[in-house]
């Protein structure tokens, strides 16, 4: 036996905190897991790990939402969620946060403080927020196990990593490069694009124009460069082959206005882009010729800096062809310097140029490169290089160049792009493998997967997987110092294996310590010993492990990997396409040749109101625990859902949390609270086979709200499968507010009021038990507390122990049946209804003042429904009609325009007459051409015709698709008893919403005291009325002078005091 309990006050902050609680006490998330395992239907999610030394904000709020709703709803539908928390617990935010906290500027500080002491600092501070994290995630409801988590810092997973990147490695896959970053010479570190981001600086310095004499021709190619520091490791240039080049000769000097160095000799030859042309030359010249750069290609020219890069053996200081060429600026020739640039590395890789350094890592220029500049910091020889280069001709002309630079947020000294050594995973060579799994997983929204996914793959490059950092997952790679052998180690029993028997056993797999393991060499024809690389792995390598690692695969748990491998749903944040989303599918392409996920959802990012980006220093930033604290978690999650799209950005307003929770939450818990009060005072016991009441033996009205929720319940489904999370939400919204509660439970209060047993309450107290658990079974998923607290209400156990009633392959359909027809009738008489309210306004009268009589023309049969309809019009009888015009007339109209015509000088007088005429005689006398006025004759194109309500009725149509036009009319004659009926109605209002305001309960009985201007408009029949609908225990109408303290309305210009007060 279960009655439902009464709900009482709704108070969100209190209610969540309590079922936190309740369930912690009664282990339900547990619960929900173990009570699937039956079914033996896994659906494995993979949480993005975050990193706990930051703090948790309104955007993790979004993506813990999205990826916990999604556990639920597939919870519900019958399967085994798992749900394993993780943290990311290596990388550069941790080094860097550690760093300012020790004021540890560069690497050597860091190694004079000391790698391991450094690394201990690290361990402690990525666990910093972790009770930040915790606390949040439990109280937004997120069910995830934080208490078994996978760390990427453990030894367990980092030995995974170990094995799948040797797995690359006997695959062919892993090989030593170099990768252009930005470095710092001061501190020798490079850096990341997070670090670089943060020393812009606005610097103004010397850019030049370069000649570059062909080899086998007088001409010179026109180069321009903003870094004179990396000519002298120039190897190339680079053209467009479409770009169309000029060959020029000087004719004249320049002008007076000519700064700067440099210059050329008059009759000497150029080539530069046609474009380019007026913003480069400064002299005088005649266009000898115009060709496209795909001539150029193949061309050799004299190097700037002879015996600085050892061309030997190479295709050094050949023109070739680039599709990054632009005619935006410069000459349309880049200067190439294969070390110190991305592109230039990139192509000088692909066109067979040296890689070779001209400055070291101290950067400073190398011996060798020119006498002048040897041992020198580079960016101090600038002038000087442009000295040189004058002085040999090779100088057309320098200017100073105003622009934006990267520098070192530690030291304030400008960064290189500089080459530096390594290890990269082959990722070119499963280009086609990694775009066809890409095309299996199903992307949330499909043009993540085509567009930004899809492009990124389509210009994949191979992966650089080291960093020259110290906190981090050691890189595996083991090299001879006899016979340059690369070995990588794959677990730590293999590296104990191998290693030489003076080394340790190095107490965790982090530096310093696997620093320290030496191996004998792999090459059993060598007796060498092998020292580790000292470079840390990525940490987006650590994270793309995940899926494996978290189990210490192969290692252990192998029948549970394969068992949950590809996961079946991932979802984080836009970014991490070319972030987590790629590098998931980097390891499992390489790896398994196989997809890592089978589903992802890409979310968009969190803005403000206003749409623009959140940040501190805007006053703008979002703390969600004020809305925790305030509405409540549900209402912040179902208003995340239901502001937009998934993937699309999100514009966080705190007032639509507010209306979220006033008008879905409020809502569904004064419904909750309407049926649970009166439930209880009857000790209604849904379960009590007895007393139930049929489906089909009930109401109409029970029906349609039933076949409703049904209908709505099939679209809500349907809509999360296709991740239209939002379209479901408000509809289910739009159901609670206007279906459920302005409807149905409006139209059903008097079912409930009456004390006597009868079928048609119980009908009712059903129908309201069932759409209500339905409701919450539907909303547990998004917003999982008070609908949880209703179900047990209701029923005695948690929403999220029971199956989703849309039904499953592993669980039945719990919906009750669908009626389309009766759907669409009920939807006519609230159209009908509507359209009602409108004529009464028009016609100038309120809404509780009767009409005698109101009818229906046209459209299907609702005489199902005129009850319904009648007291939702006020009208005392409602009937169907079939002649429309009985209720209308015509009335006629002149054509001005027709009349003016025929009647010039007359107008005004047919004017007149037409005016004074009866309608109906003129139309006969038009129909029989025998209508004359002042002589002129008027015929049917002379009038217009309007048809018009009689008096005393009012009418409005309505066209409805598949049903056609439907009109209603209304009588609006009056008489002293719909006066007293509607005076009766509005004092009922009134005192209904004192009751409300001194908080009575509904079951209280007043004394109820009214005095009206005139007691012989409220006829007695309405007086009793008045006392039986205000449970008046005790009344009296005009008994002596209306105290000051009492209440006063005017209806219709009728004067109304009234009191009320609880009867004891």
């Amino acid at each position: 036996m279960t009655i439902p309990k009464a709900a009482g006050n709704l108070d969100p902050v209190a209610l969540e905190t309590s079922l936190i609680e309740l369930w912690n006490e009664e282990k339900t998330f547990v619960h929900s897991i173990e009570n699937r395992r039956s079914k033996e239907s896994p659906f494995t999610f993979l949480e993005g790990p975050p990193t706990a030394n930051g703090k948790p904000g309104i955007h993790h709020v979004i993506s813990r939402l999205y990826k916990d709703m999604v556990c639920r709803w597939k919870t519900m539908e019958g399967h085994i969620v798992e749900r394993k928390a993780g943290w990311d617990t290596h990388g550069l935010p941790v080094e860097i946060e550690v760093q300012k906290q020790l004021d540890l500027m560069s690497n050597e500080a860091i190694e004079n403080f000391g790698m391991e002491a450094f690394n201990q600092k690290c361990k402690e501070s990525v666990w910093t927020y972790e009770q930040a994290w915790r606390e949040m995630t439990e109280r937004m409801g997120f069910w995830v196990d934080m208490d078994d988590p996978y760390v990427t810092l453990h030894d367990d997973y980092i030995e995974s990593a170990w094995w799948s990147l040797k797995q690359m490695f006997e695959k062919g896959l892993l090989f030593r490069g170099h990768k252009v970053l930005p470095y710092c010479p001061q501190t020798g570190t490079s850096y990341s694009s997070h670090e670089v981001a943060q020393g812009y600086k606005e610097v103004s310095e010397p850019a030049v124009f370069i000649k570059f004499k062909l080899s086998d021709s007088s001409s010179s190619i026109l180069a321009w460069t903003t870094t004179p520091w990396t000519l002298p490791g120039n190897v190339g240039l680079a053209v467009g082959p479409d770009v169309v080049y000029c060959r020029v000769k000087i004719t004249a000097k320049p002008s007076d206005s000519w700064e700067g160095r440099g210059g050329a000799e008059l009759g000497e030859e150029l080539i530069l882009a046609k474009d380019l042309l007026g913003n480069v030359l400064r002299h005088k010249m005649e266009v000898l010729e115009e060709f496209s750069g795909s001539e150029l290609i193949g061309k050799s020219y004299e190097p700037l800096f002879p015996g600085a890069v050892d061309g030997s053996n190479s295709n050094a200081w050949t023109v070739v062809g680039a599709d990054f060429v632009t005619t935006s600026d410069g000459t349309g020739v880049v200067h190439t310097a294969v070390m110190y640039g991305e592109d230039d590395y990139n192509l000088g890789m692909k066109e067979g140029f040296p890689a070779q350094h001209t400055v070291g890592m101290d950067g400073k220029f190398i011996k060798g490169t020119h006498e002048k500049l040897d041992g020198r910091y580079v960016k101090e020889c600038d002038s000087d290089i442009i000295d040189l280069l004058e002085s040999d001709g090779k100088l057309y002309r320098e200017h100073i160049y105003t622009h934006d630079y990267p520098h070192c947020w530690r030291t304030d000294h400008p960064l290189l792009y500089y080459a530096m050594d390594s290890w990269f995973v082959k990722m070119t060579a499963v280009k086609d493998q990694i775009i066809q799994h890409n095309s299996e997983v199903e992307w949330a929204p499909e043009w993540t997967g085509t567009k930004r996914m899809g492009e990124w793959l389509s210009n994949i490059k191979d992966w650089a997987i080291s960093r020259e950092r110290y906190w981090g997952t050691p890189i595996p790679v083991w090299i001879c110092n006899e016979c340059n052998s690369e070995y990588c180690v794959g677990s730590v029993e293999e590296m104990i294996s191998m290693k030489t028997d003076d080394s340790p056993i190095p107490p965790e797999l982090h530096r310093p310590y696997v620093d320290d393991v030496k191996l004998n060499c792999s090459d059993p024809n060598c007796s060498g010993e092998m020292i580790r690389e000292p470079y840390v792995m990525d940490c987006w390598f650590d994270s793309g492990c995940a899926s494996f690692a978290q189990w210490h695969y192969p290692f252990e748990n192998k029948e549970k990997f394969e068992s949950v491998f590809p996961v079946d749903y991932i979802c984080e944040a836009v970014d991490q396409t070319r972030g987590w989303f790629y590098s998931l599918l980097a390891v499992s392409t390489t790896v398994f040749d196989n997809v890592a996920y089978k589903r992802c959802l890409s979310l968009g990012h969190i803005l403000d109101k206003d749409g623009k980006k959140m940040s501190k220093s805007r006053g703008n930033v979002v703390n969600p625990w004020d809305h925790f604290n305030k509405e409540g978690s549900d209402a912040i999650r179902w208003y995340m859902m239901t502001q937009s799209a998934p993937w699309t950005p999100t514009n966080f307003d705190p007032n639509g949390v507010r209306e979220s929770y006033a008008k879905m939450f409020l809502t569904l818990w004064n419904v909750h609270r309407f049926y649970s009060d009166y439930a209880s005072l009857d000790n209604f016991d849904p379960e009590n086979k007895d007393y139930y009441v049929d489906i089909k033996e009930r109401s109409n009205l029970d029906k349609w709200i039933l076949s409703r929720m049904a209908t709505v319940a099939e679209n809500y489904h349907e809509n999360f499968v296709s991740w239209d999370f939002h379209k479901a939400g408000r509809e289910l919204e739009n159901f609670v507010i206007n279906d459920l509660s302005n409807w149905y439970v409006r139209r059903s209060r008097r079912r409930l009021w009456n004390e006597d047993e009868s079928n048609d309450k119980r009908s009712c107290q059903h129908t309201l038990h069932e759409v209500l658990l339905t409701v919450c079974r539907l909303m547990a998923p998004v917003s999982p507390f008070i609908p949880d607290q209703i179900h047990r209400d209701l029923t005695g156990h948690s929403v999220h122990l029971a199956d989703w009633p849309v039904g499953s392959n592993l669980v039945e359909r719990t919906l009750p049946p669908q009626n389309w027809v009766l759907e669409q009738e009920m939807s006519l008489v609230r159209k009908l209804a509507e359209t009602g309210r409108r004529v009464r306004v028009e016609a100038g009268r309120r809404q509780r003042l009767p009409c005698k009589s109101g009818w229906i023309v046209g459209g299907p049969d609702i005489s199902d429904f005129h009850e319904i309809l009648a007291e939702e019009l006020n009208v005392e009888t409602l009937t169907t009609e079939e002649d429309l015009d009985r209720f209308q007339r015509i009335e006629i109209a002149p054509n001005r325009k027709s009349l003016g015509k025929k009647c010039r000088q007359d107008l005004p007088a047919v004017l007149e007459l037409l005016e004074n005429a009866d309608p109906d005689n003129i139309l006969l006398e038009i129909e029989a051409e025998i209508c004359i006025l002042e002589g002129y004759d008027i015929t049917i194109e002379d009038i217009e015709l309007r048809r018009v309500e009689k008096e005393n009725f009012a009418a409005a149509t309505i066209s409805i698709e598949e049903i056609g036009d439907v009109s209603l009319v209304l009588d609006m004659s009056l008489n002293e008893k719909l006066i007293s009926k509607g005076l009766a109605r509005d004092i009922i209002r009134h005192v209904q919403a004192k009751r409300k305001e001194i908080n009575l309960d509904v079951e209280a009985l007043i004394e109820l005291n009214v005095w009206i201007d005139s007691r012989e408009q409220l006829f007695d029949n309405d007086w009793s009325h008045i006392q039986i609908e205000t449970r008046a225990g005790r009344a009296e109408i005009n008994q002596g002078n209306a105290p000051k303290e009492t209440e006063y309305f005017e209806v219709d210009g009728i004067g109304v005091n009234f009191s009320v007060k609880e009867k004891n």
